[in-house]
């Protein structure tokens, strides 16, 4: 068996991995289920013991055994570490000491700056804005969740759509004037009926309610004005995240990534936002950097990841 560095990006719909040698040179890839950070919950924790799992047998199928394990998880926080750790030593026989796990963000911000090099802002399902430098500096700024603010995401973007529908009904008697925006997200939804709507919003997750942000692009495509206008405002609100980590930290690239990005009409607000600041978007790699973490290409964030008293 070939010992490789291990990294894994765990997602809540799907996880990803990667194997490398000591030189960082890619040896194997691949894919599997999503889970989560909730290791407190049984459930969730029969899921990241599912995904990692499968990732055990494609390793050992193919002649590897893992020496490392580096790991960046949806949800993570330092109060289950321990846990992580046993699953990782279980499941794949890696030593405590060889184990780093961080949540996906932090991962994410590692795979595209050097410690202190930039800010980063995510936009998905819900937004969060990060940097991390050398030391103990660790600014975070949004990521609260919908029910606070998640301000620019997914999520906003169909609550702010849904608000803009009902709105116009209840003073209009009708949809008339966004009947765009009310036919894609029917499509989706099931309908605009107050029980279809109400189904759809309170009888699922987060995740389910962000995807109606797809509903509100398609209509921005189609024409829609108020489509557009919300997706404009979701832009300027992530710009805003960049701000934030600016006025906290300095003058730094603001690197936006996520889903909602791909939406009509966002990277054109948040440049034009963010006017006189170097912004860009850039394609992370987040488990081929965390299979690089034990390499020597990463001595650097190697040591802020394990002795960052923020990141605690």
């Amino acid at each position: 068996m070939t010992p490789v560095h291990l990294g894994v990006d765990v997602g809540g719909t799907a996880s990803r991995w990667v194997a490398c040698d000591d030189f960082g040179v890619v040896l194997a890839r691949g894919k599997t289920s999503g889970a989560t950070g909730h290791l407190f919950n049984p459930v969730e924790k029969e899921r990241l013991r599912v995904a990692l799992g499968a990732i055990a047998a494609d390793l050992q199928a193919q002649g590897f055994v893992a020496k490392s394990a580096t790991t960046g998880l949806t949800g993570f926080g330092a109060g289950v570490s321990g846990l992580m750790r046993e699953l990782l030593g279980e499941l794949f026989g890696v030593a405590a000491e060889g184990c780093i796990t961080v949540d996906d963000m932090t991962l994410a911000f590692a795979s595209i700056f050097k410690p202190g090099e930039g800010h980063l802002i995510s936009a998905g399902t819900g937004s969060i804005g990060l940097h991390i430098g050398t030391g103990d500096t660790y600014v975070r700024v949004g990521g609260r969740g919908i029910l606070i603010d998640d301000a620019g995401s997914g999520s906003w973007i169909a609550l702010k759509a849904l608000d803009t529908l009902f709105r116009r009904l209840d003073h209009d008697g009708s949809f008339d004037g966004v009947a765009v925006l009310a036919e894609e997200v029917a499509a989706r939804t099931g309908g605009v009926d107050w029980p279809a709507v109400r189904e759809f919003v309170y009888g699922g997750d987060r995740g389910r309610i962000g995807t109606l942000s797809v509903a509100v692009g398609a209509a921005a495509e189609r024409g829609d004005l108020v489509a557009r206008e919300i997706l404009v405002g979701a832009g300027r609100e992530l710009a805003l995240l960049g701000t934030a980590l600016k006025g906290r930290v300095g003058q730094r690239p603001i690197g936006f990534v996520g889903g909602v990005l791909a939406l009509p009409g966002i990277r054109e607000a948040i440049v034009a936002a963010l006017a006189g600041h170097e912004v860009i978007f850039p394609e992370a790699d987040a488990a081929l950097a965390a299979a690089r973490m034990w390499t020597s290409a990463s001595v650097e964030w190697r040591a802020v990841l394990v002795g960052n008293k923020g990141l605690a």
